[in-house]
């Protein structure tokens, strides 16, 4: 059998990647956000710098912004 390319497998991974992407919308859209949790987390693939930011404690999809109480009482932990 004949080694896949860089080019293939680079191909590969991102079909892969887009059908993750996909199934963990699906899963997150599904979800009824029950518990939510105050957290610091990357808001983008490309962000290096953490955010604070209410997240489902189910699905980890971002739900929204903290108050300013909100987030003085995450930091405190």
């Amino acid at each position: 059998m004949k080694s896949m390319s860089i080019f293939q497998r680079i191909t590969n991974l991102f079909a892969k990647k887009q059908e993750i992407e996909k199934e963990i919308a699906t899963l997150q859209n599904s979800c009824k956000h029950i518990k939510k949790s105050v957290k610091a987390v990357r808001e983008n693939v490309d962000s290096t710098s953490p955010v604070i930011r209410w997240v489902c404690d189910e699905c980890s999809s971002i739900l929204g912004y903290p108050s300013e109480w909100d987030k003085n009482n995450f930091f405190k932990e």
